[in-house]
């Protein structure tokens, strides 16, 4: 793109041109020699006025140049800054292109472009912008994956509205009491709680272990309050489940409890000899495969528990104190597990004691207080449950 802006001394340059070597008379040409009108040929081509020229309102005019009415206004240097103040067109003139450095943009007619493809750059941009699909580069970033999904218009993968639970042993002490609970796919949600505040209760609904009273729970777009319980077995099955006492089968090597969870939905067996051994060893257990439970430690026998849970790859795993016996250091490890399952795609909601661990992974937090959820932070700590 040649250079616009004119610089002191230019306006001594020569009015002549050449187009392809011939004389034209009448033609203008710009201070760098670059055509400035596409039509220069025509022999009876009127000149036009250009854009960045001095075009000063009729009060603003000297009595030389008042004289000549026909006149064309003499050219103002600019300074290398920029155009200054005096050049901006009054209100009854058309208005002329501004040149941003990157793009030109205008207001009035379109004016011929100096080279054919900037034309065309230029004409691409002003359609661009004239769209009402135009969008930055840069999209804004949510506050939450919650307030991202919701503008999405992704449906929750759990959804729970005024429910309640009420165990006939203790009717005057809900275990759950108008809970209203969203969980979006691929979060990563922790519950935490004092013991008895409704956590288990809470994900027991969630498998459709437990039945609430009142209220509406929807998994995956299932209703579990009017589901029908012969097909309560095919919702378990995209659900993985960590249970805090493991519920290993005993008389099973770490290779067959996996496996046992495949051969329930009737998976074929070359899928369970290519897809066990391959979550077994992601869990770090790919030389106690052949290891019965009682040949395990606590944190093996938590590894088999959650290899067996996420063999199926299911959309949504839910733990139940996956590390509530474990030393630190193992639940370290089950937690980098579970976050690195949680990447994948995979929904992951636990329940947990852990202090550090909700601590140090800063994820969402939903708080539990005698059946109430007293708090929901996006990116909260373990806290004094309700703070």
């Amino acid at each position: 793109m040649g250079n616009h802006f004119r610089k002191p001394g230019d306006e001594q340059a020569t009015p002549q041109a050449t187009t392809g070597g011939q004389y034209v008379p009448g033609h203008v040409a710009s201070t760098d020699g670059e055509d400035l009108f596409s039509q220069a040929s025509a022999p009876t081509a009127q000149p036009v006025a250009d854009p960045f020229a001095y075009n000063p309102a009729p009060e603003q005019m000297t009595a030389s140049q008042t004289a000549d009415p026909l006149a064309a206004p003499a050219p103002a240097p600019a300074p290398a800054g920029g155009i200054p103040l005096a050049n901006i067109p009054s209100p009854d003139q058309p208005s002329a292109p501004v040149s941003t450095g990157v793009f030109m943009t205008q207001a009035g007619p379109a004016v011929a472009s100096t080279d054919l493809s900037e034309q065309r750059q230029i004409a691409d941009v002003d359609t661009a912008l004239q769209s009402p699909d135009f969008t930055s580069v840069f999209a804004p970033v949510g506050e939450s994956r919650k307030k991202m999904a919701r503008e999405a218009g992704v449906e929750p993968v759990i959804l729970m509205e005024h429910l309640t639970k009420i165990y006939a042993a203790q009717p005057n002490k809900p275990a759950l009491d108008d809970v209203n609970i969203e969980i979006y796919p691929g979060e990563f949600v922790f519950l935490v709680g004092h013991s008895g505040s409704g956590k288990t209760t809470l994900l027991s609904t969630m498998v459709r272990d437990v039945k609430p009273t009142s209220g509406r729970v929807l998994v995956a777009g299932q209703d579990l309050m009017r589901i029908k319980n012969r097909k309560v077995p095919f919702l378990r099955r995209q659900i993985g489940t960590v249970f805090q006492d493991f519920k290993l089968l005993p008389n099973k090597t770490a290779y067959e409890n996996v496996a046992f969870a495949l051969e329930c939905i009737g998976k074929p067996r070359a899928v369970i000899r290519s897809q066990v051994p391959e979550v077994l060893r992601l869990v770090g257990l790919a030389d106690q495969m052949d290891s019965y439970p009682d040949q395990l430690s606590g944190g093996e026998q938590q590894r088999v528990a959650v290899a067996r849970a996420m063999v199926n790859r299911p959309p949504l795993l839910i733990c139940d104190e996956p590390t509530g016996n474990l030393d630190p250091a193992i639940s370290l490890g089950i937690m980098k597990l579970l976050e690195r399952i949680n990447r994948t795609g995979t929904t992951v909601v636990v329940a947990t004691h852990d202090r550090e661990m909700v601590d140090s992974m800063h994820r969402r937090v939903i708080a539990l207080e005698a059946g109430h959820v007293v708090r929901d932070q996006e990116r909260g700590g373990y806290g004094s449950y309700g703070a």
